[in-house]
This record gives C-alpha cells, sequence and structure tokens, in this order.
C-alpha cells in the first residue's frame, strides 16, 4: 500500500508500560467509528502494517493498542513519533451534510476586497484552526479558515467568499 491509497489518523505519542503497549493520538474525528484491525505506520516512506492485539479508546482522542510481534518497549519505541493511516477502503462512509474544512481543497478563493485570490491547494488542521494554502501572484498564502473570515461557501460552484484581514496578503507578498 502507498501513502495515496491511505487515509491519515494520528500518530503514535509514546510507549505505556514494558509490553510494548502505545499510546495513539488521533487526528481523525470519528476515530471511533474507524475499524482499527491493521494499522499503517509511515516507517521513512513505507506503509508497514501492524496487526492490532487488542485496544482502548478514550474520549480525549487517543487509544492504547497492543500489536501482534509488539512484546516489549523497545520494539514498540520504534513507533513514536510515526504517523499513523488506514487504507481509503476503511474510510467512514459520510453523509450528504457532514461537509468539513477538508472539502475545500480545490475550491476558488475570493476575498471580498481583492477580488479572486486563486485555488485552495491544502488545507492543514493545527491544534486551534484549520489553514488553507493559496498560490497567489505566485506566492504561497496561508490563511486560518474560521466563521470570522468565511462570508459564504457555494458548494455547487465549489467557490469560497472570505474577508481577509487587511494586511494579511501584503505580509506574504512583500516577503
Amino acid at each position: 500500500m502507498t501513502k495515496e491509497e491511505a487515509f491519515y489518523i494520528g500518530y503514535f505519542t509514546k510507549t505505556k508500560g514494558l509490553k510494548g503497549e502505545l499510546q495513539l493520538y488521533f487526528d481523525f474525528d470519528a476515530y471511533e467509528d474507524l475499524d482499527l484491525d491493521v494499522l499503517f505506520a509511515d516507517m521513512n516512506g513505507k506503509m508497514v502494517p501492524f496487526f492490532v492485539a487488542s485496544h482502548k479508546l478514550y474520549p480525549n482522542s487517543t487509544g492504547l493498542f497492543y500489536f501482534d510481534d509488539l512484546d516489549h518497549i523497545d520494539k514498540a519505541q520504534a513507533l513514536v513519533k510515526k504517523k499513523v493511516y488506514l487504507p481509503l477502503s476503511k474510510m467512514p462512509e459520510r453523509g450528504e451534510d457532514d461537509f468539513t474544512y477538508e472539502d475545500l481543497k480545490g475550491f476558488i478563493v475570493s476575498d471580498e476586497t481583492q477580488g479572486e485570490l486563486g485555488e485552495i491547494l491544502e488545507v492543514n488542521e493545527y491544534p486551534q484552526q484549520f489553514v488553507a494554502t493559496v498560490l497567489y501572484k505566485e506566492k504561497e498564502i496561508l490563511f486560518p479558515l474560521n466563521e470570522d473570515m468565511i462570508i459564504e461557501i457555494d458548494e455547487d460552484e465549489k467557490t469560497l467568499l472570505v474577508d481577509l484581514p487587511e494586511g494579511l496578503l501584503d505580509l506574504y507578498l512583500n516577503a
């Protein structure tokens, strides 16, 4: 399996105990709906499968996992800070109304005062907010996606109308 055939769900934060148990932090909202029998860790660009022997999920976006063939803390230590993926075939179905900020990738962004800025190339989630990346005048600009800045989202036309703070674009263009 390649990274393109998978979706990111989180990363291993630390080991627990001496028997190879690992804590997984989920960056995936509906993590309790995931099929967690096999997890894939990104080991230097290769997607390596790890078969789950047992796991327990917690409400704080974490879970504790035991894996087949990982029976010692030293073996588990190699997985700490590794990103974890599942195959695209295990992506939970979403309802029609389940629109997220990640769905804005590929939308054309226009600012109320500056006009069309360009296509959203990436949407990244940071601890406090989602941030969009757009190529504008050959410069990569980043801006937060939040209710204060978004004026309108047109899903049919794949457009996003925003009101960016004055001077934000200048910071990128004059850098």
